[in-house]
């Protein structure tokens, strides 16, 4: 198990964002923390503390100079998502990204589209590519939630879907839409289920608020899924000490 950080964009700056709020037309989004930084200053101190394979998550346009800034300032440490498509995917590796990370370009209408998964494959790799597998659950079942969450998909995340997709890339990054951002617990079923299916890397983001939850989530994944925590974070607004999470994390290794 693995503390994989985030740093989110939004309109140039790094946020903490509630993450349903994204997709409410019409009311204001709800911000839990606009940083006094910028984003290189989170990329070295990622960089600082040896943390690999965080992600980049860039929330809408005007967030591209400030993403590159952190790629070059952490080359081949962090991930980059929020608009990746065939065409664009290979310049942010050139910019120091390590992976890519899809969900909108690969999932159109609702539904996953094999001729996009194919060619952005082969644009830059299965090795370069992580699938954004972020969901809602429905009547007792996990779905695909995709364009900023706006749409759910009809794509269930079930063991046969899980070891599909594994086919196309060299990770996962699984957001609990319904806790993200809230700062409200893990999806406690979402993470033991998931611990049952994935084979490959996988982080799981959403809720994590002490580490009462941290405990709580390696117990429940047996130690299989990494981990993303965002507004908890003292570097975030939050009371968690992210110094304390660092150096938790790094005797667990």
């Amino acid at each position: 198990m693995k503390f994989r950080p985030c740093i989110d964009l939004h309109n140039g700056k790094v946020k903490q964002i509630v993450g349903e709020t994204l997709s409410t037309e019409g009311k204001e989004i709800i911000e839990n923390f606009v940083s006094s930084y910028d984003s290189t200053y989170y990329a070295a101190m990622f960089k600082r503390d040896h943390l690999l394979g965080g992600h980049v998550i860039m929330l809408g346009d005007g967030n591209k100079d400030e993403a590159v800034n952190a790629l070059r300032e952490y080359p081949g440490g962090l991930q980059i998502g929020g608009g990746i498509h065939a065409e664009n995917a290979s310049y942010y590796l050139e910019q120091g990204a390590s992976h890519v990370v899809v969900t909108s370009y690969i999932f159109r209408d609702g539904q996953l589209n094999m001729d996009n998964l194919k060619q952005i494959v082969a644009e830059v790799g299965k090795n370069n590519l992580v699938i954004d597998l972020s969901c809602k659950e429905k009547d007792g079942k996990w779905f695909v939630a995709t364009n900023q969450w706006k749409q759910l998909s009809n794509f269930e995340l079930n063991k046969e879907n899980i070891r599909f997709l594994e086919q196309y890339c060299d990770e996962f990054l699984i957001h609990a839409v319904d806790v993200e951002g809230k700062q409200s617990g893990i999806q406690q079923s979402l993470v033991s289920t998931l611990a049952d299916w994935v084979v490959i890397p996988t982080t799981y983001a959403g809720g994590a608020r002490s580490f009462a939850d941290i405990e709580l989530f390696k117990e429940l994944s047996s130690g299989k899924l990494d981990i993303t925590i965002g507004s908890a974070l003292d570097i975030f607004g939050g009371k968690l000490s992210y110094d304390e999470v660092v150096k938790y994390m790094n005797e667990l290794t």
